[in-house]
């Protein structure tokens, strides 16, 4: 009987341990990777596009957890001594912060096969710590073409003859943010002055000249059941759209536009960064950005990859990227929960 307590001790203690190692720092398989994901369509277009055949052609296993950029974040810091994350995907610039922190492992650029085609702008911030940039979906005016003529200006949004017809979204929404910024811009504001743009959508609002909405499928149910003809929203919903049966165009306002940075970031404290890296890297890949462009119609950073001519009139591509403004990730991170009070002061006022 002692014996076998003894044997069974032993075994409870090996146990143990193995568990402990597993859940320790840099200790994960070098054959899995567990990696972001912002759910919905884009798992399902990202998953065709990167994760099976990156899967299939390494021999590896990819586990994808939902997590939107702010509590990615979260959970990044909240983890930092013990990282269970290899690769981050983040959308609203919080990828600054994260370097800042120490969250993030730099990445070589001559680690990445594909640097050598990719546009300026995915590259711009490796050399600050952070990940590429992996997909870029520029910001507009959706339009019903049913309805209206093509908008080509962001002040549009408060044409008359559009009363009733128009809707911004919440800034808890990045594209929201996005639209919000561009409307203040054309209309004399700046990053550090928002107040042109939003006093303009708040009386908008308040006069019931628009409707504010806090999702992509909010605005999908106000094109289709609100008599939506104008909003300012991204490129790749325009598609969404389109493939549920609306007839909504995509018009890149005058002023210029500014668009939604999709980066990859390597996790710090990690041991497997390399295969990470691989992972980053094959996103990058011309085929990977083809399958962005037809499923997701998200803009390619890859210059070799082929727009099908189904789509070409459907997403900006190529140079013309490169005149895309990008706000500085670091204000659009810090002045978030300043800007969100204003908002609400306008909105609910």
């Amino acid at each position: 009987m002692k014996r076998r307590l003894a044997l069974t001790a032993i075994a409870l203690a090996v146990g143990a341990a193995a568990s402990l190692s597993a859940c320790s720092p840099g200790t994960a398989s070098g054959t899995e990777l567990v990696v972001t994901t912002f759910g919905g369509e884009w798992q399902k277009n990202f998953t065709e596009a990167v994760v099976k055949p990156f899967e299939k052609e390494n021999n590896v296993t990819v586990k994808q957890v939902t997590l939107y950029s702010s509590d990615a974040l979260a959970q990044l810091k909240a983890q930092k001594s013990s990282p269970q994350m290899d690769v981050v995907f983040f959308s609203g610039g919080q990828e600054t912060v994260a370097a800042e922190d120490g969250l993030l492992a730099p990445i070589d650029p001559a680690a990445l096969t594909n640097a050598p085609d990719l546009i300026s702008q995915a590259t711009a911030g490796l050399a600050g710590g952070q990940g590429p940039v992996v997909q870029i979906t520029p910001m507009g005016l959706l339009y019903r073409t049913d309805k209206i003529n093509e908008p080509t200006s962001w002040n549009d949004s408060f044409n008359p003859d559009y009363r009733q017809h128009v809707a911004f979204t919440d800034l808890s929404n990045s594209y929201g943010t996005l639209g919000m910024l561009m409307t203040n811009q054309t209309r004399g504001g700046t990053i550090d002055d928002v107040t042109p743009g939003i006093d303009a959508i708040g009386q908008s609002a308040r006069a019931g000249d628009a409707i504010i909405t806090k999702t992509s499928s909010d605005l999908q149910q106000a094109f289709a059941a609100r008599d939506i003809w104008v909003a300012p929203y991204s490129q790749d919903y325009a598609e969404t759209l389109r493939k549920a049966g609306q007839p909504v165009g995509f018009a890149i306002p005058k002023e210029g536009t500014t668009g939604s940075f999709i980066t990859a970031n390597l996790v710090a404290g990690r041991s497997n960064t390399d295969l990470a890296t691989k992972f980053i890297d094959y996103a990058l890949s011309a085929g990977a950005q083809e399958k962005f462009v037809t499923g997701m119609a998200y803009s390619p950073v890859n210059t070799k990859a082929v727009v099908p001519a189904d789509m070409q009139s459907k997403i900006l591509a190529g140079p013309t990227l490169e005149k895309l403004v990008r706000f500085d990730p670091e204000q659009l991170t810090g002045n978030a929960a300043a800007w969100q009070k204003q908002w609400q002061e306008q909105i609910t006022r």
